[in-house]
């Protein structure tokens, strides 16, 4: 299993010493959000603090920006990295899209596709030197002219995952992405009944290995050297669980569980603007559903217990201080096994 450490709300010269850290401490890879501020001008910092880790966005939001424009940031990031880059999409929601961002919400599983798709038609023009011809209902490329086109980088292919939470997602996803990051807000009933199904019929429609292909997160984690450092991240993730559960389209989940009245309180909090209050709704029964507690000596068990077979890689909150027993930590679960075995070659 890889390990890797997320990294939220830091200026640029806190994620350079963040990304040092967690590449000295271990983990496989780096990963950035979009919430406060531009996840890839964070990972440039990044790039140029480290040589060995690996460097994703988790998630950067897709429809705001071009697919070129997208597909230029990757290409760099991979050129100046070494081949470290993983792009990590996700669509964001409706509200969102066309209230903070002004753009247009249609079809997001058919645009996605076709965003990927056309990203690489982009890379293959600027690496290969074919054509550049991509035809789709969303989104057509047909001009690159040698003045625009940078040179050939002779890395891999830019790995691209695509975030998922309700099953047509899932399953489309998994009929082309590189990999799927699954949601924090999950639990493993919903891991066990709709995402992985839904992921095993996205890559048999496509004929694709599971092998190939990498299944990131599936659930929050809650970890620290002592059980006062797990008990206060539990209480943090307590309120995340409350946020993105008021968000209708992440109501599946909880409907799953018989849990549809909870959505629909933590809903009516966020419309009377009581975010403050809503952490306080979600009680134990619901909030151990979806994260494993554990100190660092105890987490690879429970981990293994909870994706074991399952997902292929985690996310860990990047900790400002770095304990001695997080290195075993990181080595136990790095041990545990995973079905996926890496990227296919070429482009």
């Amino acid at each position: 299993m890889r390990v890797e450490a997320f990294a939220i709300g830091r200026r640029w010269a806190e994620i350079q010493e963040a990304a040092r850290r967690a590449e000295g401490a271990g983990f496989d890879r780096l990963a950035v959000p979009e919430v406060t501020g531009d996840p890839f001008l964070s990972l440039g910092a990044a790039t140029l603090a480290t040589s060995r880790i690996g460097l994703t966005t988790a998630i950067a939001i897709a429809f705001p920006r071009s697919p070129m424009i997208t597909a230029q940031t990757a290409w760099s990031l991979q050129l100046e990295s070494g081949g470290r880059f993983t792009l990590g999409l996700g669509t964001q929601v409706k509200a969102h899209n066309e209230r903070r961002f002004s753009v247009p919400w249609d079809k997001p599983a058919a645009r996605m596709r076709e965003y990927v798709e056309s990203m690489r038609a982009i890379w293959r023009t600027w690496e290969k030197g074919e054509p550049l011809r991509y035809e789709g209902e969303h989104y057509r490329f047909s001009l690159m002219t040698p003045e625009f086109s940078p040179e050939p980088m002779g890395l891999p292919r830019v790995p691209v995952y695509v975030a998922a939470v309700r099953p047509t997602m899932i399953e489309t996803v998994a009929s082309y992405a590189d990999g799927i990051r699954l949601h924090g807000f999950c639990t493993r009933r919903y891991l066990d009944e709709v995402a992985m199904p839904r992921i095993e019929a996205g890559l048999a429609r496509a004929r694709r290995d599971r092998a190939s292909f990498e299944v990131c997160g599936g659930g929050f984690v809650a970890t620290g050297p002592n059980a006062a450092a797990v008990g206060n991240l539990r209480e943090v993730i307590r309120y995340r669980v409350a946020f993105y559960g008021s968000t209708p389209t992440y109501r599946p989940v909880l409907e799953l569980h018989g849990w549809g009245a909870l959505a629909d309180e933590l809903h009516a909090m966020t419309r009377a603007g009581r975010w403050a209050e809503m952490a306080s709704r979600v009680p134990d029964e619901v909030l151990d559903e979806f994260v494993v507690c554990a100190p660092y000596e105890e987490l690879a068990p429970a981990v293994a217990q909870r994706f074991g077979g399952r997902t292929d890689s985690l996310e860990l909150l990047l900790p400002f201080d770095l304990e001695p027993s997080l290195g075993p930590a990181l080595a136990a679960l790095r041990a545990l096994p995973s079905r996926f075995t890496g990227q296919p070659a070429g482009w």
